[in-house]
């Protein structure tokens, strides 16, 4: 079986893979993703610049008082809601995402819904 390590420089790669195609630019910035065992964070990212425009996580305290764990689909599709509700106040509504190498499944994926629940085009 892999090692947690091995899984992790594999997901780098994929991740450099698909960042020379995802870009993100005042128009359409790009949304990405960290998962990590404990937590999700998201931001968005406008790469011309190179500054973040909005950021949310299971670290907020919103999200994380109630909850068990921090670590599960409900608490992702929380941090989505909260991302998108944060960019459409700075008037960003179109974004690009950059699911950071890991698999469209799961939390990342239930961020991705949260986010469109909110009113994010990608």
């Amino acid at each position: 079986m892999f090692k947690r390590q091995d899984r992790n420089v594999a997901r780098k790669k994929r991740h450099l893979r698909v960042r020379k195609k995802v870009y993100g630019t005042a128009a359409r910035p790009r949304l990405n993703v960290f998962r990590s065992l404990k937590h999700i964070y998201a931001q968005i990212i406008d790469d011309d610049r190179g500054i973040t425009l909005v950021a949310a996580s299971s670290l907020d305290p919103s999200i994380r008082e109630g909850n068990g764990s921090c670590g599960n689909k409900e608490t992702a599709r929380k941090v989505g809601l909260l991302l998108g509700k944060k960019a459409m106040e700075k008037g960003i509504k179109q974004v690009v995402f950059d699911r950071g190498g890991y698999l469209y499944h799961g939390r990342v994926k239930e961020l991705a819904e949260g986010a469109r629940e909110a009113g994010l085009e990608f």
